[in-house]
Parts: C-alpha cells; sequence; structure tokens
C-alpha cells in the first residue's frame, strides 16, 4: 500500500492540514493517510502547549469521519525527541511491504539536510512535497541534491489556504469564531476543554 505520513504539532489540527492530506492522498495516488502528532518536536518550540494527549485527541476527531485519514500516537508514545527517522524506522518494522511518502512543504523540504539522519529519511520514504508560495520546486530540488534519495521527491499542488494554527489559538483567546477554520468536532473539544485560553494576543 501507498501510505502518506503526515507530521506536525497539530496544535489544533486545522482544515489546512486535511487539505493538505487531501491533496497529496488525490494527487499522489495514495491509499491511506496517516497524521502522527509530534511528542516534542526536535526543531520546534510548542507554543501554548494544551499536552500531548490534547493534541493527539484533536487529530483523531479531525479524522474520524475521513474513511481516507488515520491518526497514529507512536510518537507521542515514544519518549524524547520526536525524530522523523525514528517513526519512519517504527512504521517500516511494522508493516515493510509499505511504501511511505513523507508529506512536508516546500519550507520543511529545503530544510532536510539539516534532519537527523536525512539520507535514511529518504531511503524509508518518498518526500512528498507541498508546493505553494514561498519555497519553489527548485529550491527544493536544489537543497535535496547534495543526499542520496533527493532526486525521488514527489511535488502535489496545495492551494493557498490563509490559516495557520497559531491564528486559531489567538482567535480561540480572543473570543473570536474559529468555525468553519476547524472541523466541528475538533471546535467544540477546544471549546469544552477550555484549550488555549491563556494566549496573549499579539
Amino acid at each position: 500500500m501507498r501510505i502518506g505520513i503526515l507530521g506536525g504539532t497539530f496544535n489544533p489540527p486545522h482544515i489546512g492540514h486535511l487539505i493538505c492530506a487531501q491533496e497529496a492522498y488525490v494527487q499522489l495516488g495514495l491509499n491511506r493517510v496517516i497524521l502522527v502528532p509530534a511528542r516534542i518536536p526536535p526543531h520546534k518550540h510548542v507554543e501554548e502547549e494544551p499536552g500531548a494527549e490534547h493534541r493527539l485527541e484533536l487529530c483523531r476527531l479531525a479524522a474520524r469521519d475521513e474513511g481516507r485519514f488515520e491518526v497514529s500516537g507512536l510518537e507521542i508514545a515514544r519518549p524524547g525527541p520526536s525524530y522523523t527517522v525514528d517513526t519512519l524506522e517504527e512504521l517500516h518494522s511494522r508493516a515493510p511491504d509499505n511504501e511511505l511518502f513523507l508529506i512536508v512543504g516546500g519550507d520543511i523540504a529545503a530544510g532536510l539536510p539539516e534532519w537527523r539522519e536525512p539520507e535514511r529519511v529518504l531511503s524509508l520514504a518518498t518526500l512528498a512535497v507541498a508546493t505553494r508560495r514561498g519555497t519553489s520546486q527548485a529550491d527544493v530540488e536544489q537543497a535535496l541534491q547534495s543526499l542520496r534519495g533527493g532526486e525521488r521527491a514527489r511535488f502535489f499542488e496545495m492551494p493557498t489556504i490563509g490559516i495557520s494554527s497559531t491564528m486559531v489559538r489567538r482567535r480561540v483567546v480572543s473570543g473570536i469564531p474559529v468555525r468553519y477554520l476547524l472541523p466541528d468536532a475538533v471546535a467544540s473539544y477546544i471549546d469544552n476543554h477550555r484549550l488555549y485560553r491563556s494566549v496573549a494576543p499579539r
């Protein structure tokens, strides 16, 4: 099976994440996309962290009505920083016949040479890069040219979605509605558990 892997903090997951997963699924002919929330991102501080278990549940709610998507808590369960290479190793060991596609934005893909064991990452999964404003396909190809396996990167078009998790959190603390930016179940969970209420507007 052709399996897409979409990692991130998902703090919270919003429709932009789901659209990215959908576009990768359709354009790359995937059989499934797995959302993998990170416990401790190695290169990013989790702002206004509600707790890893809350973020995992938010992902489950975001994906629950979409049969093409599933959620894995393997990074949440694993102690220490959530290195992608470790996640891919584990997924490969569980189902070695699956073909893995690591779904990332162009800016993330261009920084792949700085990751832990980038060539091992590329040997375990094909890089699936969402093209959007800010980082061109040529920029990504140039960044990957020194890495064995970088030439196998696949690109798919991602609509411009002016939504970010940071924006959602700021709207929540300001009392501005977030409906239509998030799946309804995600918005309800955030409201019921009073998440992100202490974020200082900027």
